[in-house]
């Protein structure tokens, strides 16, 4: 009998086997297309170009309509956000499942309306329905799109030579799913107040923010949102996408102690573990600490991580005076904590 795949996306040997080399009509108009590393897709229009992303609409029940809906919309902005280009547009398909009720659409839609008000994000089209076989927490997809100047686009290319920034540190999307979904366990640890902070960090699962001040600052030649398999995952996709080497100071890696706590907990190896709302950032060696005091200034804890090498020199992790090689953690280990604790 054949394996069933693991959870989450499609690891990147099968993608590149089957999906990459089948993406319908070529069209030169399209100057960056689905790859590794790189969260977003670009669309030349002459003097301007359209900056577009797709993703699930992911409203998870259990944290409540309205938090859902907060996450799901930054989880679509931030994707276009890290190239440059603020989000402005959104076309949403809802396949909302039968048990969805009026009021919790309503509730849903309301903050969906609310965040995108904020964020100067327009909804222009989309479909609204309910099926039967469609269920929690994928209840539809959604497209958004970005369009500005040519020359705000960050095209995502590392250069030797370039040092990596990491914002917020590792597993933050780990830590604000896993104490929404499961606070008694962390609870019967840490205690009330633990369970309130690490909550808490929901709120740091977007990028929009990050990427804007990165950007704003300067020099930044790549950004990337570190959602599934981590912080490890997306140096390792950014350093292949761009054809060089790393070297990762993970001791030089902000590490929250809420964060350091619950995923010691569960047992999830922070650093390979999914983290919306962790930017990371490539930027020319005088312009790094300008970037990190920016966002420093706006009270988002960030640090340089490491650096750009030599393609030869591979890509490897530096720990406590001990270098080793990086492989691509290909299964996050959210997915199986995740389902494991929903048995429990």
């Amino acid at each position: 009998m054949e394996k069933l795949p693991e959870l989450g996306k499609i690891h990147p040997g099968f993608f590149n086997k089957v999906i990459y080399p089948r993406l319908g009509m070529p069209d030169r108009s399209v100057l960056v297309g689905p790859r590794h590393g790189v969260d977003f897709g670009v669309v030349d229009l002459g003097d301007k170009v359209m900056v577009l992303s797709a993703d699930p609409f992911y409203i998870a029940r259990e944290l409540g309509v309205e938090k859902a809906a907060w996450f799901a919309v930054h989880i679509l902005a931030s994707d276009v956000a890290v190239s440059g280009i603020r989000p402005k547009y959104m076309a949403v398909d809802l396949n909302l499942p039968p048990e969805m009720t009026e009021d919790e659409l309503t509730r849903m839609w309301k903050t969906v309306h609310s965040e995108c008000k904020k964020l100067g994000i327009a909804i222009v089209t989309g479909h609204t329905a309910r099926y039967a076989g469609c269920n929690y927490p994928m209840v539809g997809g959604a497209t958004v799109f970005g369009i500005d100047k040519k020359a705000k686009l960050i095209n995502p290319r590392i250069d030797v030579g370039d040092l990596m920034i990491v914002s917020k540190g590792p597993a933050i999307e780990t830590t604000g799913l896993m104490s929404a979904y499961f606070p008694k366990f962390l609870e019967e640890r840490y205690g009330k107040a633990f369970v309130k902070r690490a909550q808490d960090v929901y709120y740091q699962m977007s990028t929009v923010k990050d990427a804007a001040i990165a950007a704003k600052a300067g020099k930044v030649t790549a950004m990337h949102d570190a959602t599934e398999c981590g912080v490890f995952g997306g140096l390792y996709e950014m350093a292949v996408h761009s054809r060089v080497g790393l070297n990762i100071y993970a001791d030089e890696i902000i590490m929250q102690d809420v964060v350091k706590k619950t995923c010691k907990y569960f047992g999830i190896d922070p650093y390979c573990a999914i983290s919306e709302g962790t930017l990371l950032a490539s930027a020319k060696p005088g312009g790094a600490k300008a970037v990190v005091r920016a966002l420093q200034d706006e009270g988002i804890p960030a640090s340089i991580a490491g650096e750009a090498v030599p393609p030869k020199n591979g890509i490897h992790v530096i720990s406590g005076g001990k270098k080793r090689r990086l492989e691509h953690p290909k299964v996050d280990p959210f997915w199986i904590k995740f389902e494991e604790y929903l048995k429990k």
